[in-house]
């Protein structure tokens, strides 16, 4: 029982403890480069929460981490690491945005859903090339998914320089803005939040917060998904066909990663514009589900925090006098606290068996 308790306890200290190390470490560089942390932290929470406006803008940024976040969960449920998310979202980007140009004045529910349809199904596609590689060739998803990253990337700016109809182009390299037919803005969502970016994106977030809690704790594909992420041997003795789960929930994290592109060009932007790099949000991703440890509520507090060091650390320079390069690795060092949250676990459950055999000493010798 007491191992149990430990366990749920290990759950919820060490998210916490990840962020607090991350925020004084954060504070100790500031320090060292002669700035006030505290003022620092204050302009960072003030800019975050200063008005509706930036509070509608926190959760615009944290519709598309919660997607990718939640393919990142499935994946690793699964027993693998899809670092594609940044790729099969820009797959998703590209597609609904072409689509969503290509509709016209279609009907707003037809052409929204198109779009939407586009997008997810694009990030699908290009998560099954490294699931059918994984599943019948034994190849290694994480070098496959960080070339996929490199092909998607190169392959949005060739489509947008030179497949796209010309009609569809504003400048080189960037397209039109998509029509009030298939935005996920509304004038609601807009006006509660005084002119912010908020749309219907982050309603969809939460709705796939809870189906795939659903998905993965309550029906047999779930079951099967971490079953094969435990053991792939056993689940092919159990009768579990581990080559076709590993193809879906590949499918199923690069739909999740391509919905939040969907989010991206539907909602945030209203138009593609051809990348320099990766998009943040599949790598920021990847941290708010090891934050979250792959749960639904933990994705969505982590998808908010770091939602707020994203829009806050731009105030820090204004209000603080904090060079933006600092900013950077103030919110880098954070992360990195986060990312090894498993060493922190780690020294937690070791600390705890260290304990354990004096406990039983005791009891041992009060018998």
């Amino acid at each position: 029982m007491s191992n149990f308790k430990f366990s749920k306890m290990n759950g919820i200290l060490v998210p916490i403890l990840s962020v607090i190390m991350g925020f004084v470490l954060g504070a100790i560089i500031m320090l060292l480069f002669g700035y006030n942390p505290v003022q620092g932290y204050q302009a960072m929470l003030t800019t975050a929460f200063q008005s509706p406006k930036s509070i509608g803008e926190i959760f615009v940024t944290a519709g598309p981490l919660i997607f990718t976040a939640l393919g990142f969960s499935v994946a690793s449920a699964a027993g693998f690491f899809n670092i594609g998310l940044s790729g099969q979202a820009l797959a998703g980007w590209v597609a609904s945005i072409w689509v969503g140009l290509s509709m016209g004045d279609s009907p707003r529910l037809v052409a929204l859903t198109a779009a939407i349809l586009a997008g997810v199904i694009a990030g699908a596609l290009t998560a099954a090339i490294p699931g059918l590689l994984r599943a019948y060739f034994g190849t290694s998803e994480v070098i496959v998914t960080i070339m996929m990253n490199y092909i998607l990337l190169y392959t949005s700016t060739h489509i947008v320089n030179n497949v796209i109809p010309e009609k569809f182009i504003s400048t080189k390299g960037t397209t039109k803005l998509i029509g009030e037919n298939v935005s996920l803005r509304t004038e609601f969502l807009t006006s509660i939040s005084n002119g912010s970016r908020l749309n219907l994106g982050i309603i969809f977030a939460f709705i796939f917060l809870i189906l795939i809690w659903f998905l993965m704790k309550k029906t047999t594909l779930g079951y099967e998904i971490t079953a094969v992420g435990l053991n792939p041997f056993a689940s092919e003795y159990a009768g579990m066909s581990s080559k076709r789960i590993i193809v879906l929930s590949m499918v199923i994290s690069g739909a999740l990663a391509g919905m939040g592109g969907v989010v991206y060009g539907l909602g945030t932007f209203g138009n593609f514009f051809v990348q320099g790099n990766s998009l943040s949000i599949g790598f920021d991703g990847m941290a708010v589900s090891l934050l979250g440890g792959g749960s639904s509520i933990g994705i969505l507090l982590s998808s908010l925090l770091f939602s707020i060091l994203k829009l806050g650390g731009q105030g820090m320079p204004i209000l603080a006098g904090v060079p933006t390069e600092l900013v950077d690795v103030v919110i880098a060092s954070i992360i990195f606290f986060v990312g090894i949250s498993y060493l922190i676990k780690l020294i937690l459950t070791k600390l705890e068996t260290k304990k354990e055999p004096k406990a039983s000493k005791v009891e041992g010798g009060k018998a």
